[in-house]
Protein backbone atom coordinates (compact mmCIF):
# COMPACT_ATOMS: atom_id res chain seq x y z
CA UNK A 1 0.00 0.00 0.00
CA UNK A 2 1.69 3.59 -0.89
CA UNK A 3 2.00 5.76 2.26
CA UNK A 4 -0.16 8.73 2.04
CA UNK A 5 1.05 11.97 3.14
CA UNK A 6 -1.39 14.82 5.27
CA UNK A 7 -2.65 17.85 3.85
CA UNK A 8 0.10 20.42 3.37
CA UNK A 9 0.09 23.95 5.64
CA UNK A 10 -0.90 27.42 4.33
CA UNK A 11 1.66 30.17 5.14
CA UNK A 12 0.76 33.83 4.72
CA UNK A 13 3.14 35.31 3.00
CA UNK A 14 4.36 38.86 3.94
CA UNK A 15 5.06 40.81 0.50
CA UNK A 16 5.07 44.87 0.53
CA UNK A 17 3.30 44.59 -2.56
CA UNK A 18 -0.09 42.40 -1.03
CA UNK A 19 0.23 45.69 2.15
CA UNK A 20 0.36 48.50 -0.72
CA UNK A 21 -2.49 46.30 -2.68
CA UNK A 22 -4.46 45.27 0.78
CA UNK A 23 -4.78 41.91 -0.27
CA UNK A 24 -3.62 38.72 1.54
CA UNK A 25 -1.39 36.83 0.21
CA UNK A 26 -0.79 32.51 1.23
CA UNK A 27 1.56 30.39 -0.09
CA UNK A 28 0.65 26.35 0.03
CA UNK A 29 3.67 24.74 1.10
CA UNK A 30 3.19 21.50 -0.85
CA UNK A 31 7.54 21.64 -0.76
CA UNK A 32 6.67 19.71 2.49
CA UNK A 33 5.14 16.96 0.88
CA UNK A 34 8.19 14.83 0.95
CA UNK A 35 12.06 15.33 0.44
CA UNK A 36 12.21 14.24 -2.82
CA UNK A 37 8.64 13.48 -3.99
CA UNK A 38 7.54 17.18 -3.29
CA UNK A 39 4.92 19.54 -4.91
CA UNK A 40 3.19 18.83 -8.02
CA UNK A 41 5.24 16.00 -8.41
CA UNK A 42 4.03 14.01 -5.38
CA UNK A 43 0.52 14.84 -6.51
CA UNK A 44 1.00 14.15 -9.98
CA UNK A 45 2.16 10.54 -9.33
CA UNK A 46 0.20 9.62 -6.61
CA UNK A 47 -2.32 7.83 -8.93
CA UNK A 48 -0.33 7.11 -11.49
CA UNK A 49 1.40 4.55 -9.08
CA UNK A 50 -1.52 3.52 -7.60
CA UNK A 51 -2.77 2.10 -10.72
CA UNK A 52 0.08 0.67 -11.58
CA UNK A 53 0.24 -1.49 -8.48
CA UNK A 54 -3.41 -2.08 -9.33
CA UNK A 55 -2.64 -3.40 -12.83
CA UNK A 56 0.64 -5.25 -11.26
CA UNK A 57 3.19 -3.41 -13.20
CA UNK A 58 6.57 -3.42 -11.68
CA UNK A 59 8.18 -0.37 -13.91
CA UNK A 60 7.63 2.68 -14.10
CA UNK A 61 9.18 4.66 -17.77
CA UNK A 62 9.10 7.48 -18.33
CA UNK A 63 10.90 10.91 -19.77
CA UNK A 64 12.37 13.80 -19.10
CA UNK A 65 15.58 16.15 -19.82
CA UNK A 66 19.23 15.68 -17.64
CA UNK A 67 18.30 18.03 -15.21
CA UNK A 68 14.48 17.17 -14.68
CA UNK A 69 12.62 17.24 -11.41
CA UNK A 70 10.39 14.49 -13.03
CA UNK A 71 12.70 12.13 -13.19
CA UNK A 72 14.03 12.45 -9.87
CA UNK A 73 10.59 12.32 -8.27
CA UNK A 74 10.17 9.39 -10.48
CA UNK A 75 13.20 7.73 -9.21
CA UNK A 76 12.94 8.19 -5.50
CA UNK A 77 9.60 7.11 -5.79
CA UNK A 78 10.37 3.77 -7.32
CA UNK A 79 12.58 3.48 -4.35
CA UNK A 80 10.03 4.34 -1.20
CA UNK A 81 7.51 2.20 -2.87
CA UNK A 82 9.32 -0.34 -4.83
CA UNK A 83 9.11 -0.13 -8.44
CA UNK A 84 12.01 -0.58 -11.04
CA UNK A 85 11.93 2.41 -12.66
CA UNK A 86 13.53 3.78 -16.42
CA UNK A 87 14.33 7.40 -17.42
CA UNK A 88 14.70 7.98 -20.96
CA UNK A 89 16.73 11.37 -21.13
CA UNK A 90 16.86 14.42 -23.98
CA UNK A 91 20.61 14.40 -25.39
CA UNK A 92 23.70 12.51 -25.23
CA UNK A 93 24.89 10.87 -21.76
CA UNK A 94 27.57 13.71 -20.13
CA UNK A 95 29.67 12.36 -17.81
CA UNK A 96 30.12 12.81 -14.91
CA UNK A 97 26.05 12.96 -14.41
CA UNK A 98 25.06 15.87 -12.84
CA UNK A 99 23.34 16.34 -9.34
CA UNK A 100 19.91 15.32 -10.61
CA UNK A 101 20.67 12.25 -13.16
CA UNK A 102 23.32 11.23 -10.00
CA UNK A 103 20.84 10.82 -7.50
CA UNK A 104 18.14 9.14 -10.31
CA UNK A 105 20.70 6.29 -10.41
CA UNK A 106 21.49 5.72 -6.90
CA UNK A 107 18.02 5.17 -6.93
CA UNK A 108 18.24 2.26 -8.76
CA UNK A 109 16.78 4.12 -12.16
CA UNK A 110 17.70 3.30 -15.36
CA UNK A 111 18.92 5.85 -17.95
CA UNK A 112 18.14 5.18 -22.11
CA UNK A 113 19.62 8.18 -23.42
CA UNK A 114 17.88 9.39 -27.03
CA UNK A 115 18.96 12.15 -29.30
CA UNK A 116 17.55 15.32 -29.38
CA UNK A 117 15.69 14.37 -32.46
CA UNK A 118 14.40 10.64 -31.52
CA UNK A 119 13.13 12.39 -28.25
CA UNK A 120 10.59 14.43 -30.24
CA UNK A 121 8.96 10.97 -31.10
CA UNK A 122 8.12 10.01 -27.35
CA UNK A 123 4.90 9.30 -28.21
CA UNK A 124 4.93 7.81 -31.54
CA UNK A 125 4.06 4.03 -30.49
CA UNK A 126 7.09 2.84 -32.42
CA UNK A 127 9.37 4.44 -29.50
CA UNK A 128 7.64 2.78 -26.64
CA UNK A 129 7.59 -0.60 -28.89
CA UNK A 130 11.25 -0.13 -29.00
CA UNK A 131 11.66 0.79 -25.10
CA UNK A 132 9.32 -2.18 -24.40
CA UNK A 133 11.60 -5.02 -26.30
CA UNK A 134 14.31 -3.39 -24.27
CA UNK A 135 12.79 -3.29 -20.74
CA UNK A 136 9.94 -5.23 -20.99
CA UNK A 137 6.20 -3.79 -19.96
CA UNK A 138 5.70 -0.78 -17.96
CA UNK A 139 3.84 1.47 -16.74
CA UNK A 140 4.25 4.58 -18.94
CA UNK A 141 4.37 8.33 -17.29
CA UNK A 142 4.26 11.10 -19.85
CA UNK A 143 6.79 13.78 -19.65
CA UNK A 144 6.18 15.55 -16.64
CA UNK A 145 3.61 13.41 -15.58
CA UNK A 146 0.92 14.99 -16.76
CA UNK A 147 -1.95 13.25 -17.45
CA UNK A 148 -5.62 12.79 -16.10
CA UNK A 149 -4.29 10.84 -13.55
CA UNK A 150 -1.99 13.48 -11.98
CA UNK A 151 -4.89 15.88 -12.67
CA UNK A 152 -6.82 14.22 -10.46
CA UNK A 153 -4.22 13.89 -7.79
CA UNK A 154 -3.51 17.55 -7.96
CA UNK A 155 -7.17 18.54 -7.87
CA UNK A 156 -7.32 17.36 -4.41
CA UNK A 157 -5.26 19.56 -2.94
CA UNK A 158 -7.55 22.51 -3.80
CA UNK A 159 -9.62 20.76 -1.02
CA UNK A 160 -6.82 21.58 1.40
CA UNK A 161 -7.44 24.84 1.32
CA UNK A 162 -9.48 25.96 3.92
CA UNK A 163 -9.66 29.36 3.88
CA UNK A 164 -12.26 31.56 1.41
CA UNK A 165 -10.01 32.58 -1.59
CA UNK A 166 -10.53 34.07 -5.18
CA UNK A 167 -7.37 33.25 -7.22
CA UNK A 168 -5.05 30.48 -7.28
CA UNK A 169 -1.31 30.70 -8.93
CA UNK A 170 0.79 27.92 -10.04
CA UNK A 171 4.20 27.58 -12.06
CA UNK A 172 3.28 26.13 -15.43
CA UNK A 173 5.29 23.68 -17.48
CA UNK A 174 3.18 20.83 -18.53
CA UNK A 175 -0.22 22.03 -17.52
CA UNK A 176 -1.05 19.03 -15.54
CA UNK A 177 -0.56 21.14 -12.30
CA UNK A 178 -2.75 24.06 -13.98
CA UNK A 179 -5.58 21.49 -14.95
CA UNK A 180 -5.37 20.36 -11.64
CA UNK A 181 -6.44 23.40 -10.03
CA UNK A 182 -9.23 24.37 -12.50
CA UNK A 183 -10.39 20.86 -11.38
CA UNK A 184 -10.20 21.23 -8.19
CA UNK A 185 -11.56 24.35 -8.00
CA UNK A 186 -14.72 23.21 -9.41
CA UNK A 187 -15.49 27.09 -11.29
CA UNK A 188 -15.14 28.74 -8.07
CA UNK A 189 -12.70 31.88 -8.21
CA UNK A 190 -9.50 32.15 -10.86
CA UNK A 191 -7.03 30.12 -11.60
CA UNK A 192 -3.80 31.87 -13.00
CA UNK A 193 -0.55 29.93 -14.67
CA UNK A 194 2.79 31.29 -14.94
CA UNK A 195 4.65 29.45 -17.44
CA UNK A 196 7.91 28.66 -17.21
CA UNK A 197 8.50 28.59 -20.61
CA UNK A 198 8.94 30.60 -23.64
CA UNK A 199 5.66 30.53 -25.86
CA UNK A 200 3.64 29.37 -22.83
CA UNK A 201 0.53 30.36 -24.42
CA UNK A 202 0.11 26.44 -25.59
CA UNK A 203 -0.89 25.76 -22.21
CA UNK A 204 -4.15 26.91 -22.06
CA UNK A 205 -4.98 24.05 -24.93
CA UNK A 206 -2.86 21.69 -22.82
CA UNK A 207 -5.19 22.15 -20.09
CA UNK A 208 -8.41 21.83 -21.71
CA UNK A 209 -7.04 18.29 -23.46
CA UNK A 210 -5.50 17.41 -19.78
CA UNK A 211 -8.95 18.02 -18.42
CA UNK A 212 -10.27 15.61 -21.08
CA UNK A 213 -7.70 12.99 -19.66
CA UNK A 214 -9.52 13.93 -16.25
CA UNK A 215 -13.45 13.41 -16.71
CA UNK A 216 -12.09 10.44 -19.07
CA UNK A 217 -10.39 8.98 -16.02
CA UNK A 218 -12.54 9.92 -13.26
CA UNK A 219 -16.07 9.59 -15.38
CA UNK A 220 -16.93 13.16 -14.43
CA UNK A 221 -18.76 15.76 -16.91
CA UNK A 222 -16.41 18.20 -18.89
CA UNK A 223 -16.74 21.47 -18.08
CA UNK A 224 -14.69 24.20 -20.20
CA UNK A 225 -12.58 26.44 -17.83
CA UNK A 226 -13.70 29.59 -18.11
CA UNK A 227 -11.60 30.37 -15.39
CA UNK A 228 -8.13 29.76 -16.37
CA UNK A 229 -6.22 32.36 -16.95
CA UNK A 230 -1.91 32.44 -18.04
CA UNK A 231 0.14 35.37 -17.18
CA UNK A 232 3.02 34.66 -19.74
CA UNK A 233 5.72 37.55 -19.47
CA UNK A 234 7.46 35.67 -16.39
CA UNK A 235 9.82 33.12 -17.59
CA UNK A 236 13.04 35.24 -17.46
CA UNK A 237 14.28 34.30 -20.50
CA UNK A 238 12.71 30.68 -20.88
CA UNK A 239 12.75 27.42 -19.17
CA UNK A 240 15.54 27.22 -16.72
CA UNK A 241 17.01 30.65 -17.31
CA UNK A 242 17.41 33.68 -14.49
CA UNK A 243 18.58 36.95 -14.26
CA UNK A 244 19.94 38.92 -11.74
CA UNK A 245 16.70 40.63 -11.13
CA UNK A 246 15.17 37.31 -10.31
CA UNK A 247 17.84 35.97 -8.42
CA UNK A 248 17.74 38.94 -5.73
CA UNK A 249 13.90 38.68 -5.77
CA UNK A 250 14.28 35.27 -4.32
CA UNK A 251 16.93 35.99 -1.69
CA UNK A 252 14.72 38.72 -0.65
CA UNK A 253 12.24 36.27 -0.41
CA UNK A 254 13.98 33.51 1.63
CA UNK A 255 14.99 36.34 3.76
CA UNK A 256 11.47 37.78 4.72
CA UNK A 257 9.87 34.54 5.13
CA UNK A 258 11.82 31.38 6.48
CA UNK A 259 11.45 29.37 3.38
CA UNK A 260 13.65 28.50 0.44
CA UNK A 261 11.96 28.87 -3.08
CA UNK A 262 13.72 27.68 -6.73
CA UNK A 263 14.40 29.71 -9.77
CA UNK A 264 12.84 27.35 -11.97
CA UNK A 265 9.36 27.34 -11.23
CA UNK A 266 8.11 28.88 -8.04
CA UNK A 267 10.57 31.51 -7.48
CA UNK A 268 9.60 33.05 -10.69
CA UNK A 269 5.73 32.69 -10.32
CA UNK A 270 5.92 34.66 -6.97
CA UNK A 271 8.16 37.06 -8.75
CA UNK A 272 4.97 37.17 -10.99
CA UNK A 273 2.55 37.42 -8.19
CA UNK A 274 4.39 40.32 -6.72
CA UNK A 275 4.53 42.48 -9.41
CA UNK A 276 0.69 42.07 -10.39
CA UNK A 277 0.03 42.82 -6.97
CA UNK A 278 2.51 46.36 -7.30
CA UNK A 279 0.37 46.58 -10.35
CA UNK A 280 -3.03 46.65 -8.63
CA UNK A 281 -4.29 43.76 -10.73
CA UNK A 282 -6.08 42.22 -7.82
CA UNK A 283 -9.15 44.09 -6.29
CA UNK A 284 -8.33 45.03 -2.83
CA UNK A 285 -9.92 42.51 0.10
CA UNK A 286 -9.15 39.64 -2.05
CA UNK A 287 -6.74 36.87 -0.89
CA UNK A 288 -4.68 35.05 -3.31
CA UNK A 289 -2.99 31.96 -3.19
CA UNK A 290 0.06 30.44 -4.47
CA UNK A 291 1.25 26.55 -4.51
CA UNK A 292 4.83 25.78 -3.95
CA UNK A 293 5.34 22.85 -6.11
CA UNK A 294 8.73 21.68 -4.59
CA UNK A 295 11.90 20.81 -6.63
CA UNK A 296 14.05 21.99 -4.46
CA UNK A 297 16.68 19.74 -5.76
CA UNK A 298 17.30 22.06 -9.04
CA UNK A 299 17.78 25.24 -6.51
CA UNK A 300 21.00 27.24 -7.72
CA UNK A 301 23.50 26.81 -4.51
CA UNK A 302 24.23 30.07 -2.99
CA UNK A 303 21.42 32.26 -4.52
Amino acid sequence: MLEMYPPTPLQQIRSRAADGANVTLYLKRDDLIHPQISGNKWRKLKYNLIAAHRQRQSTLLTFGGAYSSHLYAVAAAGREFGFRTVGVVRGEETLPLNPTLQFATECGMSLHYLSREAYRQKTDALLIGTLKEKYGDFHLLPEGGSNGLAVKGVAEGVDEINIPWHYLCCAAGTGGTLAGLVAGAAGKGQVIGFPALKGGGFLNNEARRLLGEFSSVTGSAYAEPRNLQLQTSYHFGGYARTTPLLLQYIRQFESENGLQIEQVYTGKMLYGVDDLLGKGYFPAGSTVVAVHTGGLQGRLPGI
